[in-house]
């Protein structure tokens, strides 16, 4: 301590300076500002890596003149200023802020305002939060105010402190370069944030986010600039107030990257939780690992909601902010649990992808409703829908309370076709028929390959593969196998030698995928760089497929509508075989939403979409490429039990409206209140609201009475516990009764030889009605059953004597219901499966597509977990719980239990969790802690950017559960608020 004063100390070098400058008492105040200026011209000659540079600061709007600079004893500064604590130079760091933050840009009028200390800011992390900003720090200094710091808390006194508290402190191994990057980026969110609060012009580094996230999205997406129309939306005044919006552009034309863009904004600069509903489980996984590396670098949480995956009410952090990436099911779950904790204002921010799905079945309903509830109780939570395909968009601004954005750009020109018989036509409005001829086919058809081939698909695909990619959509799962199939027969032998080793390569994998099977066609058609994709095929088939084809090792896909709605692979070519979906004429929607996969931006000049038509459809099919989108209608009426009585009972279950009059004026803020003129004119939406609230009563999940008369309308409406727990499992209010009397019934004489029993009590109801039995399958799976296992067909209503006569083709006399006698086959099908953990044997036992196999699958994992919550809320079911969260989690995840671990990582799916196993990484903290380069080597088919991807999603999601253990320490020993007073 005694070398802090001697007289060749540091301090008394500093003290000396300071006196030299400040020993003038007319100095003026630009002359005081510069004082710890002259201080770091030292650094940046020697610490150039471990500071903010002339370059970052110019970003910022921060520049030294020469002038500015005035040498004071270079060569004992630089000395000095080498071996500085970190703590130190951010303390120079601070006072160089505050002499150049009020300089303006060369040759511009445009002033920065001050901050203060990123040291601070590292210590205090809370600074970022809106109540502890102020108490934390300044962030605005006059001139005046500048001088009085600097004449009351001189330099010496602040390296004094410093310098004692470094003394005394432990030693971190942490490098400056680290210690200064984060504090440059903490520095830059904190700007940003005091930015977009203000309505600036002046935005910020990067669209008011740190200069980091542009260079994250170079390193991670190759982006280096943002479309012209990307610009143009986030610098829309509408986004700077906060006001909500829906953009819409074709597809492919970059709407995701400005949902990101905006979501960063939230979570890093105003600090609060963000939700982005997706609409399918696929997606939310390829979301979550393509984000996760954002929230490693920027320090968010991303947390999956999807199928059985979630925790209700999320974890309250302290310091990280999360991103919710939810299915439109989860998402509605989630706004539950945050509705009935009164944490909804912790969510800043809704994006919602594809908006158009609100028009669509009772997923559009849940979306809806949940949508409805957010705007209904939290007025700071903004709302972001975007999609390609939207029609009404006035109705859904009228609900959504939005701005309209809208831009035809596309970054790849799309060529529509129609081929009618041998001729070829482009659409064109401007002609009578909308057609115009523009014949291209160079291809010689023998007389028998046009017998095989009267539609000349082979034709169609040999103009563009193997150079160049195709999709050919079709109508049935059985025509896209027959499809690749006859292509591959026809094609020149030619086509095998094209990547011949990666082709066998994936041919290997998909068989080690299926121990050992593969299916026939496709070892017939992968050789030719073709193969099928459809929802027969199981998830890591499906995904094997999808990465051959990106790599371009496959060049052609024959695949069904799904395709066109999931994960994003785009071709130069689309050919839509027919304009049906199985045997229904093709909808607007999803006819542009499967030419929208034509055309790949950065590879392709244009994209080409050809429609195939049978002259009996051509009427139809000019109106379809001309017609206007379908327009977006409320589902809450036509989806009765999963729309307006399960919005009604939710309402009154969560306390957001609990009077007929409240409830009213709830609806009257729906999509469904917006529309309400397309309404019967026999009911009235009043009338429809009373109906169901009656009827929810008369099932026992409300108590209370609605009558007609106005005086009665405020008598206070509650929920009961079966509709408590109907609410908290997300159950269907057509099956919430039948659930509860077979849990009731089941405490009877529940079965635990097995988990046949319980297995039976979380088959999903909804797949019942279309499972039709294999009769002598179903017998001789029961036979194999132990007498306890027997037992429990006796038990849930499906006698032996049944299963026998149906197998023997006798007359039935005593009535069995048709709907248990269903469940309890597919409950065989997933105890088979938990016992053999193979996808292939058991669809093989059953005679079912094993693609079928593995929805029922993920079907019943999701509803074991719904099942789940719905006994967490009625205590009679407490003997329940232990079982079905232990089963819940053998179905998400079929495997040994040694698999579950990497499985648990977004995007890890069985084949790739037993390569890595086999490789050494058997825990998440190797996977978190591998090194990319490494693990590409060792695992067979994994491209370098999926390997970061995993790595990325790894140290995710050990993060999340390292934080959520740091957030139980917290909770355990924070002290009670009502400990008793000491008398």
């Amino acid at each position: 301590m005694e070398s802090f004063y001697g007289k060749d100390s540091l301090l008394a070098q500093m003290d000396d300076a300071e006196h030299k400058y400040l020993q003038d008492e007319n100095m003026d105040v630009t002359a005081a500002k510069d004082i710890p200026g002259n201080l770091q011209p030292g650094i940046h000659q020697k610490k150039q890596n471990n500071i903010i540079t002339s370059e970052t600061e110019e970003e910022h709007g921060f520049q030294m003149n020469e002038k500015d600079h005035v040498d004071i004893c270079p060569e004992s500064s630089e000395s000095v200023f080498d071996e500085l604590p970190s703590s130190q130079l951010l303390y120079f760091e601070k006072m160089d802020e505050l002499s150049s933050g009020s300089r303006m840009y060369a040759g511009t009028d445009r002033r920065v305002e001050c901050t203060s200390s990123s040291s601070d800011k590292v210590r205090s992390p809370s600074f970022l939060c809106p109540d502890a900003e102020h108490e934390n720090r300044t962030t605005d200094f006059s001139s005046d105010s500048k001088c009085d710091l600097l004449k009351t808390e001189s330099l010496k006194d602040h390296l004094k402190s410093a310098m004692t508290g470094n003394a005394k402190a432990q030693t971190l191994q942490v490098s400056k370069t680290k210690q200064l990057k984060e504090a440059v980026l903490i520095e830059e969110i904190f700007v940003a944030s005091k930015t977009i609060e203000s309505s600036s012009v002046d935005i910020g580094p990067f669209y008011g986010l740190p200069s980091k996230v542009k260079d994250l999205l170079r390193q991670f997406r190759g982006i280096e600039t943002l479309y012209e129309w990307q610009h143009d939306c986030l610098t829309l005044e509408s986004l700077q107030q906060r006001k909500n919006l829906i953009y819409s552009l074709p597809t492919s034309g970059g709407k995701t990257l400005v949902a990101e863009i905006i979501i960063l904004q939230e979570l890093l600069c105003r600090q609060k939780d963000v939700l982005m509903i997706l609409p399918y489980v696929a997606i939310v996984q390829e979301k979550i690992k393509a984000l996760s590396s954002f929230g490693i670098e920027l320090g968010f949480l991303v947390e999956e909601y999807a199928g059985s995956k979630g925790r209700f009410p999320p974890i309250k952090r302290r310091i990280k902010k999360s991103l919710y990436i939810a299915t439109i099911e989860k998402g509605h779950a989630l706004v539950n649990s945050l509705i009935e904790t009164e944490r909804i204002g912790d969510l800043g921010l809704v994006v919602v992808d594809e908006l158009h799905m609100l028009g669509e079945g009772s997923r559009g309903a849940t979306l809806e409703i949940t949508l409805a509830k957010i705007l209904y109780t939290s007025k700071n939570t903004q709302i972001i829908g975007m999609s390609a395909t939207l029609n009404n968009v006035g109705d859904l601004q009228k609900f959504l309370q939005a701005e309209y954005y809208t831009n035809n750009f596309r970054p790849v020109e799309l060529k529509e076709y129609v081929k009618i018989r041998d001729t070829i036509y482009a659409v064109d409005s401007k002609t009578e028929n909308g057609f115009t001829f523009s014949h291209f086919l160079n291809f010689k058809y023998s007389s028998n390959l046009e017998k095989a081939d009267p539609d000349h698909i082979i034709a169609l695909v040999t103009e563009v593969i193997p150079k160049y990619s195709c999709l050919i959509f079709c109508p049935t799962k059985k025509n896209c196998e027959n499809v690749a199939s006859m292509v591959c027969k026809y094609l020149n032998k030619e086509f095998r030698v094209f990547r011949e080793k990666e082709k066998q390569d994936l041919i290997k994998n998909l068989k080690s995928i299926g121990n050992g099977s593969i299916c026939p066609v496709l070892k017939q058609t992968i050789p030719f760089g073709v193969a099928y994709h459809h929802s027969g095929l199981t998830n890591d088939e499906r995904k094997s497929i999808e990465e051959a084809y990106s790599a371009g090792v496959l060049c052609l896909i024959a695949c069904t509508v799904t395709l066109a709605a999931g994960v994003n692979l785009p071709a130069r070519r689309v050919i839509l075989r027919a304009p049906y979906v199985a045997s229904d004429f093709l909808k607007k929607n999803q006819y542009k939403q499967m030419i929208g996969r034509a055309g790949r931006a950065g590879i392709d000049s244009a994209g080409e979409s050809i429609l195939i038509v049978q002259e009996k459809d051509k009427r139809l099919v000019q109106d379809l490429v001309h017609s206007p989108l379908e327009n977006c209608y409320s589902n809450l009426l036509l989806e009765l039990t999963k729309g307006m009585q399960s919005l009604l009972l939710s309402l009154v279950g969560l306390k957001i409206a609990v009077t007929y009059e409240e409830v009213n004026n709830f609806m009257r803020n729906t999509l469904l209140g917006v529309q309400q003129q397309l309404l019967s004119k026999d009911k009235s939406l009043s009338e429809i609201i009373k109906d169901g609230l009656e009827s929810l009563i008369e099932k026992g999940l409300l108590k209370g009475r609605i009558s007609e008369k106005d005086h009665n309308s405020k008598c206070t409406i509650t929920v009961t516990p079966l509709g408590k727990a109907t609410i908290k499992g997300s159950i269907d209010l057509a099956y919430c009764n039948l659930l509860y009397r077979e849990l009731k019934k089941g405490l009877e004489g529940l079965v635990l030889e097995s988990n046949l029993h319980v297995l039976y009590l979380a088959t999903p109801y909804d797949l019942t009605s279309n499972c039709s039995p294999d009769w002598m399958i179903y017998l001789r799976q029961f036979s194999q059953l132990s007498a306890a296992e027997q037992k429990v067909a006796d038990i849930v209503g499906v006698p032996e004597s049944f299963i026998t006569k149906k197998a023997s083709g006798q007359a039935i006399r005593k009535k069995v219901d048709s709907a248990v006698v269903n469940r309890l086959y597919l409950s065989f099908v997933l105890y088979t499966l938990l016992k053999e953990m193979n996808v292939w044997s058991v669809s093989e036992k059953f005679n079912m597509s094993r693609g079928y196999v593995q929805n029922l699958l993920s079907s019943a994992a999701s509803f074991a977990s719904c099942v789940l919550h719905f006994c967490e809320e009625l205590e009679e079911f407490w003997v329940y719980k232990a079982l079905l969260a232990e089963l819940a989690k053998q179905l998400t995840y079929c495997v040994k239990t040694e698999l579950i671990p990497l499985m648990e990582v977004a995007g890890v799916l069985e084949a790739r969790a037993k390569q890595l196993y086999n490789a050494g990484y058997r825990t998440l903290a190797h996977l978190a802690n591998a090194d990319p380069e490494t693990l590409v080597k060792m695992i067979e088919h994994l491209p370098r950017r999926q390997a970061k991807q995993i790595i990325s999603s790894a140290k995710m999601l050990l993060s999340e559960k390292a934080e959520a253990l740091q957030e139980e320490v917290e909770e355990l020993l924070k002290v009670p608020t009502d400990i008793p007073a000491n008398y």
